[in-house]
């Protein structure tokens, strides 16, 4: 059975198509601030994640004519941001970029960036040091996963996908999207393996 959400894109995108372009005013605001998300996830960049979501509204106005109903509104509309996403990815691979990463993480970077979050930690400059310290990291660490790994791990964990969405979105089997999580998570735990000690260096200005 059809979601509402879905049964509503379908009508607007038909009225789109048929010349009426307050339905894709609607169309924007139904999904504006997913696209914007996900854009600065990846992207760890207000600056890009705004030329990003532009340019995939942009895309998508002009590609909706085309839009056959093979797959869901969102699953098309994500699909043209990531790719976006993973060209920008692939340009600012050997650039050192300054992100904040905010989320979770498996095992310990979960916790981790749970406590960052907390209040107290703000009331602490020796813990707003340590995060940063912890955040830069993290940061670092997601920087060494090549742009589908990444790309990948942030559908997966940051936007809470089911593989099998992050497989139709990337093209790809959901055979093909596990391996290359396996790979990210892989590649994440011995990044972030020096993490215990600065973790308890938290700990301890947090008692």
């Amino acid at each position: 059975m059809e979601s509402i959400g879905c049964i509503q894109d379908c009508f607007l995108v038909r009225e789109v198509q048929g010349g009426n372009h307050a339905a894709f005013e609607q169309l924007v605001r139904a999904h504006d601030q997913a696209v914007l998300r996900l854009a600065l996830r990846i992207t760890g960049s207000p600056i890009d994640a705004q030329d990003i979501y532009q340019e995939a509204f942009l895309k998508i106005y002009t590609k909706l004519g085309g839009f056959r109903f093979e797959c869901s509104l969102s699953t098309w509309i994500y699909r043209i941001v990531t790719n976006l996403c993973l060209d920008h990815l692939r340009k600012s691979r050997n650039r050192r970029e300054n992100t904040a990463i905010e989320g979770n993480f498996e095992g310990e970077a979960f916790n981790l960036l749970d406590q960052l979050s907390d209040e107290k930690v703000a009331n602490s400059p020796e813990q707003q040091m340590l995060g940063r310290e912890l955040g830069a990291h993290i940061s670092c660490a997601l920087q060494k996963l090549t742009p589908r790994e990444r790309m990948v791990f942030e559908l997966k964990h940051f936007q809470g996908m089911k593989l099998r969405s992050v497989g139709r979105i990337l093209n790809t089997s959901e055979a093909s999207i596990k391996t290359t999580l396996f790979r990210a998570t892989q590649k994440l735990r011995i990044e972030l393996a020096g993490l215990t000690t600065a973790r308890k260096r938290f700990n301890e200005a947090a008692a």
